[in-house]
Formats: structure tokens, C-alpha cells, sequence
């Protein structure tokens, strides 16, 4: 919208003659931009009631009474509407602001609230309304044949299993492939860093892992390991020295070779690396075999990283799909290690289990295209409406990739 100020002269009577002058030109000297802060307004839903009074008339019949009836709120009994309860979530999980930060702004806009209040509201929608989102998004995700896995460190201050708050939690990310279907990146909430919070949460999945080295991605019946490049790398780099940068040199070529095959298909990415990346693989993994690193010093370390993941290291080369290192979930879990810095800390288990859903539609979000705030208004205003629990099916309709959505929230 564009909003034109006019300048004119005081007067136009010519100086000289007196006459009146015409207006001969215009000229734009600046445009700038305006901010028009936001405002709270007071919505009230009413529902209206008609009688006919011919048919109450007639003793013999039932009056007939009609009544309008108002769509259902995300939260019965709040205050909070979906716009409102968007514009925390959005502000916490893309802005990174926390929700003690907000409350003076919601101030502003004429909104007395506190954090607490709003606490509640985000734990209220996230389970009413994006978890059944959450959960369709991690049945489609758990039918794909390869993931990435990561995971980092957050804090709970009351936790259910007796430790001090703290002790470290943990947040995993799950994200798909672009190649297996629209992108899907799934954050869980845990106490630990255990093997069996990963195994919980992909049950009975079988396919590949691609994830870097630690001990809780190993020897889970039907899944493949593939582990990270790049944390190879940074080990031969950590140790300084004329053998580490041998090391790191191996690492860069297998990379550049990956850059120039980044284009292609899954199945000519394969063949191409069968050709140039297994002979550099096999050449290095045999140099590391041979060379005496031993001790404890960081070349021994790298060496023994490297050689311990020989086979995880080597799952790239035989299916093209995989990528080389695991960027996309470290990618994918930035965001939450971003939020961290600034919420410090979840005070419930019930408050992370909601950060981790709401991070999950955000990025899922994003990485489908969809303005998130949009998608977030839609999504508290028409589920609540929707009989999701009798008929799931609607869910799909839903999902940041559907046609709904991709029509109604695309930036």
C-alpha cells in the first residue's frame, strides 16, 4: 500500500505579477517506510436464537427454535485466539523470543498477560492441535528408507527421573530426504542420550541412519549406519600435524568430488562414485590401516575414529541417495540450539514436548515453503472444527506439503 504526502507552496501568487500560479510538474524526492504497530482488538462471538411464533402458538406441536451456532476455539475458556496463540508460537520458535520477553510487548499491544499464562497456551495448542500434525508427519517419515539423525544437549528443571535440573536433556532431530517426498525435520524431547530413546521413537523402522560417530547409532536390527564424512574431517584436523592434513586432504577430495555429483540422480550419483570416490576411500582407509598412530595424542584419535566406522564410512558409495556427511540434521538442529541461548531452559517435561512439536512444524515449515505464521492461524482455526479424531484422514488435508496449504500459506 502506498500512502502519497503532497507538498505545495504557502502560496502561489506570483512574486512578480501577481497572478495566480499553475501547477506545471511533480516530483517523488523519497519514498520511505512506515511502521504501523499493531493493535489488540476485542472479539466477541454471539450466537443468536429465533423461535417461531406461529408453531408456539399451537399447543399441539413443538416450538421450533434455531440458534447460531460460533466455531470452537483452539482453547476453551481462554481468552487466546488463534491469531494470538500464532503470534507466540511464531515468536518463539522463529523470532527466538522467550515467552517472559513477550509479555511487555503483548502489553503494548493492550494484551495483560504473564509467562505463565502464555506457557500454558503453548502447551495447550501444541498438544491439542499440531501434535495429530506431529504424528502424521512421523508415520510418513518412519515409511522412508533413510533419515538423519542428530542430537543436543538442552535442560528440563523438573524431571521426572530424580536428576537435578541440571543434569543435561537432550533434543534429537529427525529429517528426511529431498529425494524420498517432501522434506520432513522431527524434533524429540528426551532425558537422556540413551539408544533407547532412539529406538523408541523409530520402533520398528528398518533403512539407513546417516549420523556421525557416537555408540548410540550402532547395532539396531534392520537399520544400516552410515556415518558422517565431516566428522572424520575435523578429527584428522584437530590433529595438527603433516599425517593430519594427509588425512584432511583425503576428506577435501572426497568432498569436491561430491560437489561436482550433487546434481545428478541418485542412480548416476552411484555409478559415478563407484568410478572416482570408492578407490579414494579404499586408498585412505588402507593408509590409516598401515600408518603406526598410536597413543593417545589426536592423530592416534583420529585414526582410531576413522578405522572404528569403516563400514558406516563406506555406505555412501553404494547407494546414491545417501549424502556424504550429516549437514542436513545439524542444519535441522541449529534452530533449537539457537532457541536455547535464548529460553535457557524448559520448566516442565510437558514445556520441552511441546517445544520439540512446535519446532518440528516450524521447520517442516520452512523447508516445504509455507509461511508459518499462516500455516499456524489455519491450523487453530479449522481443527478445532474438524472431527480429526473420528475421521483422521482430514489430517492430510493439513500437512505443510498438501494443496490446501500450499495454496492458502506459500510465502
Amino acid at each position: 500500500e502506498v500512502k502519497a504526502i503532497h507538498y505545495h507552496p504557502e502560496n502561489t501568487i506570483c512574486d512578480c505579477c501577481q497572478c495566480q500560479m499553475t501547477e506545471i510538474g511533480t516530483t517523488i524526492v523519497r519514498e520511505e517506510a512506515e511502521f504501523i504497530p499493531a493493535r489488540m482488538e476485542k472479539v466477541q462471538h454471539i450466537e443468536h436464537a429465533y423461535e417461531c411464533k406461529n408453531c408456539k402458538a399451537d399447543l399441539s406441536q413443538k416450538a421450533q427454535i434455531k440458534r447460531g451456532k460460533s466455531p470452537q476455539p483452539p482453547i476453551q475458556r481462554s481468552i487466546a485466539g488463534p491469531s494470538v496463540l500464532a503470534k507466540v508460537i511464531y515468536d518463539k520458535f522463529v523470532q527466538y523470543l522467550p515467552l517472559y520477553r513477550q509479555v511487555k510487548e503483548w502489553e503494548r499491544y493492550g494484551l495483560n498477560t504473564n509467562d505463565k499464562n502464555l506457557s500454558n497456551w503453548v502447551i495447550r495448542a501444541s498438544h491439542d492441535w499440531l501434535l495429530p500434525i506431529y504424528e502424521r508427519m512421523k508415520n510418513i517419515m518412519l515409511e522412508k528408507s533413510i533419515l538423519h539423525v542428530d542430537e543436543t544437549y538442552g535442560q528440563i528443571i523438573n524431571r521426572s527421573d530424580g536428576k537435578s535440573g541440571q543434569s543435561n536433556a537432550y533434543n534429537w532431530v529427525y529429517r528426511s530426504v529431498p529425494c524420498q517426498g517432501p522434506t520432513i525435520v522431527l524434533f524429540q524431547s528426551s532425558l537422556s542420550r540413551a539408544r533407547s530413546v532412539l529406538e523408541g521413537f523409530i520402533e520398528d523402522y528398518s533403512g539407513t541412519i546417516v549420523c556421525d560417530g557416537y555408540s548410540a547409532y550402532d547395532k539396531i536390527e534392520g537399520i544400516t549406519f552410515a556415518n558422517c564424512w565431516a566428522h572424520v574431517r575435523r578429527y584428522w584436523l584437530k590433529a595438527d600435524s603433516k599425517n593430519g592434513r594427509i588425512g584432511v586432504k583425503y576428506c577435501d577430495e572426497l568432498f569436491r568430488l561430491e560437489r561436482e555429483f550433487k546434481h545428478l540422480s541418485p542412480s548416476k550419483r552411484r555409478k559415478k562414485r563407484q568410478k572416482h570416490s570408492k578407490p579414494l576411500v579404499d586408498e585412505f582407509l588402507a593408509w590409516v590401516e598401515n600408518s603406526p598412530f598410536y597413543g593417545k595424542n589426536a592423530l592416534a584419535k583420529a585414526a582410531e575414529y576413522t578405522l572404528n566406522r569403516a563400514n558406516g564410512l563406506k555406505a555412501f558409495l553404494d547407494d546414491g541417495r545417501i549424502e556424504i556427511d550429516n549437514n542436513p540434521a545439524e542444519n535441522a538442529i541449529r534452530p533449537n540450539v539457537i532457541g536455547r541461548k535464548n529460553w535457557l531452559f524448559s520448566v516442565s517435561e510437558a514445556g520441552a514436548k511441546a517445544n520439540a512439536i512446535c519446532l518440528s512444524i516450524a521447520e517442516t515449515a520452512k523447508a516445504n515453503g509455507v509461511d508459518f505464521y499462516q500455516y499456524l492461524v489455519k491450523l487453530l482455526r479449522d481443527l478445532p472444527n474438524l472431527d480429526i479424531h473420528r475421521n483422521p484422514e482430514i489430517i492430510n488435508n493439513y500437512l505443510p506439503w498438501s494443496k490446501t496449504i500450499q495454496a492458502e500459506c506459500v510465502k
